[in-house]
């Protein structure tokens, strides 16, 4: 896979699959042989079920290949549990992925039995031209920043009843990311059409999630988009109880102007919404890639993000920020996961550029995942959150990385630099639940969130190192 791999690694953006050489290009799956292309082969007709079941969260991973009891978890779902017939008939659909390997995908439209369905994808890496399909368009999204990512994993699912869905997730649309690997989702319910002759503001959420999904769609500035966008100002949101929180590659958002975008759209929301906690609890970041974030904490991480992810009230003091934790795996982990070093793959983090932000390793968790059957399934999901001993204040599953290419980065001047596209869903439990708190046990009058990883989490040994995939060069060099 030809890229400029040093630059994309730094910045902690990339997900290639350096060491598997990803088939982006046709499919040799046997079309008839189900069983053959499906890593876990679950029932039809009951994702309807199990989505009502899952309410009010909507909160999802994916099953692991190879741990049984996520096979049958009514939290864990496969991708073509997407396509389920429970869900609706489908009529069109828009697939929005940095990576994708298009012959898997047909191969579960085909699966489905919408082979000959309308379906537009966006994505971010190159992919091979297809043979001629009247029904399938593929449209490569070019960015004009430097080291920027189309990194959004969204879908959107019209059924013929003029309803829609849409799917936020962390993966991407090929095999691996579906295999063994530790994602989120977020599934919306059913959405379905306004009534005819409503007034344009008729069946908007209480979180304005249409208005933001517009917002983000239009920031693309493609007419191929206009049929979706026009469908979704037809759609009713107002079940919808979760904020969109997205990027978009600009060179100059004004700050002041308004909080859309990147880590200024989250700290909003919560300074809106959140309940406010002492500054002892901290903030736990999650991702799969770590970016370059300056000679100590205060460079990026004090500076700008713990005074917005933890913006419950606007801090003016940098005593009084909240403190930081952030969950990534070790070399050990890695190493004894389900696919040994190569699931490491998805984890591109280069020792040059930890060995510039060494005083990370004081702020580094475990990844440990025993209570969900995904300890040894690497983690390619994104998540933030705050807790305190009453529950979650907030939790953000995203796209975004840990990163400033993700988030975006003030370089003194009230404009915010951001390179990504990203999404991600904001669940605040004053919207979910009516609540000041997400509940992390079962407490009898809401269920228990459902986290991805086990708590109390554990800070690193001293002797853990974070993987780099540094490693997974180096062995398949001397391999």
């Amino acid at each position: 896979m030809e890229r400029t791999l040093e630059n994309e690694l730094s910045v902690g953006v990339a997900e290639l699959d350096i060491a598997s050489n990803v088939n982006i290009g046709a499919s040799d799956s046997n079309e008839n042989d189900t069983e053959d292309f499906l890593s876990v082969v679950v029932p039809r007709g009951r994702m309807a079920a199990k989505l009502a079941a899952a309410a009010p969260y909507n909160f999802f991973l994916t099953t692991i290949t190879n741990s049984e009891p996520t096979h049958t978890d009514p939290l864990s779902v496969t991708f073509q549990e997407l396509l389920d017939p429970s869900l609706g008939e489908l009529e069109c659909s828009l697939q929005i992925s940095f990576l994708v390997d298009m012959g898997w995908l047909l191969k579960h439209y085909s699966l489905a039995g919408y082979e000959n369905v309308p379906l537009f994808v966006l994505h971010g890496d190159e992919t091979p031209e297809l043979q001629k399909k009247p029904n399938v368009t593929a449209l490569k999204v070019e960015i004009k920043t430097p080291f920027g990512v189309h990194h959004t994993k969204m879908g959107l699912y019209g059924y013929r009843d003029g309803s829609m869905r849409v799917v936020i997730s962390t993966a991407n649309l090929y095999e691996k990311d579906w295999h063994n690997r530790t994602q989120g989702l977020w599934i919306s319910p059913r959405l379905p059409a306004v009534p005819e002759g409503s007034d344009t503001t008729y069946g908007e959420s209480r979180t304005e999630f249409r208005a933001s999904l517009l917002n983000y769609l239009d920031a693309y500035k493609l007419h191929q988009l206009q049929p979706w966008m026009e469908r979704i100002r037809k759609t009713d949101f107002s079940d919808v109880k979760v904020f969109l929180v997205a990027s978009v590659p600009c060179g100059e958002h004004y700050i002041p102007m308004g909080p859309f975008w990147g880590y200024p759209r989250l700290g909003h929301l919560l300074s809106q919404h959140a309940t406010p906690i002492d500054e002892s609890f901290p903030l736990i970041a999650q991702s799969s890639a770590i970016g370059c974030f300056g000679r100590s904490p205060k460079s990026w991480i004090q500076r700008e993000i713990l005074n917005n992810f933890g913006k419950d009230r606007a801090y003016r003091n940098i005593r009084l920020l909240p403190g930081f934790r952030f969950i990534f795996p070790t070399y050990a982990y890695v190493c004894n996961s389900h696919d040994g070093l190569e699931g490491g793959s998805c984890l591109p983090y280069t020792q040059e550029v930890h060995d510039k932000q060494k005083w990370l390793k004081n702020y580094l968790y475990q990844w440990l995942s025993q209570a969900r059957h995904r300890n040894k399934a690497i983690p390619h999901i994104k998540t933030y959150c705050r807790w305190s001993p009453e529950g979650l204040q907030w939790f953000l599953l995203t796209s975004a990385n840990f990163s400033k290419s993700a988030w975006g980065t003030d370089r003194y001047d009230g404009c915010l630099r951001i390179n990504n596209y990203e999404a991600g869903v904001l669940f605040l439990p004053k919207i979910l639940l009516n609540e000041d708190f997400l509940p992390l046990d079962s407490n009898g009058k809401h269920p228990q969130f459902p986290l991805p990883y086990d708590v109390p989490i554990v800070p690193y040994a001293p002797r853990d190192t974070p993987f780099f995939i540094d490693y997974l060069l180096n062995d398949t060099e001397s391999g």
